[in-house]
């Protein structure tokens, strides 16, 4: 059973919760439910590098807010992780078990009622902030830009009655590839996942590819141990092209050039 986690006072997450908790049993500090069970904690998400220390789950699902200088309006969903140094929680150079087949679950059924959600953009993120540490599939399901959006209750009940409907119906597996190169929003690897056939693990930017050395591309294959193909943003790679081949060259990884 997964955990679903919110922040107190980040009110997206919050508001998220608090609709998915009205028809769970509270029980001490956790709501239980049929399909997962979900806390309302009392420090920020991504630094939730603790929770195994008191919960014993198979995932761990993060509702949070999405802010972007931009103020582009967005749903998103992506993994965690820190390619450098750790600026928003987590640990330095350590990226987090990736939760591929929930993430496209859940991006495929917000496209399905794009509709509902037509000013919004709906995108993944390439990897980024904590928790990291956490031993179990880790994901981030987030609402943007603005406040405006995070208080905006109605929202935060449409999203979160996808989130419950993705987790009460059969999620399928699907091929799991490692995206590398492209931009924070990559919109090839968006649509691969949306359109494609592969669920997306690690997703490691063109910005952060010149951290990527041998030890911290073994860290992220060890934590990617379910994927069979690689991704390639093959513009979007930069300078950094011919590393990432010769890095790839040394596992049984299939390599797909988008």
């Amino acid at each position: 059973m997964e955990l679903l986690i919110a922040y107190r006072d980040d009110p997206a997450g919050y508001n998220m919760a608090n609709f998915l908790s009205q028809k769970m049993t509270l029980d001490g500090d956790i709501f239980r439910g049929k399909y997962y069970d979900l806390i309302i904690i009392s420090t920020p998400v991504i630094s939730a590098d603790w929770l195994e220390e008191k919960y014993d789950y198979d995932g761990f699902v993060f509702l949070s807010k999405h802010a972007a200088e931009s103020g582009v309006l967005a749903l998103t969903c992506h993994s965690t992780g820190n390619f450098s140094e750790a600026k928003f929680g987590g640990n330095d150079r350590q990226v987090a078990i990736p939760h591929p087949d929930l993430q496209k679950a859940y991006l495929q059924t917000l496209q399905k009622h794009q509709s509902e959600f037509s000013e919004f953009q709906i995108t993944i993120e390439a990897t980024h902030h904590g928790p990291t540490a956490l031993t179990k599939p880790t994901i981030f399901i987030e609402i943007g830009t603005t406040e405006k959006q995070w208080t905006d209750v109605s929202l935060c009940h449409s999203v979160a009655k996808l989130v419950h409907h993705v987790f009460s119906n059969n999620i399928s597996e699907n091929p799991v590839a490692i995206c590398f190169g492209g931009t924070h929003y990559p919109s090839k690897f968006t649509h691969e996942l949306l359109e494609g056939r592969y669920s997306l693990g690690t997703v490691i930017p063109k910005h952060t590819l010149d951290e990527l050395d041998e030890e911290l591309f073994l860290h992220i294959m060890k934590q990617n141990n379910m994927a069979k193909f690689a991704l390639l943003d093959w513009r979007g790679l930069g300078s950094n092209k011919q590393k990432i081949l010769n890095f790839l060259e040394s596992t049984s990884l299939e390599i797909i050039k988008l």
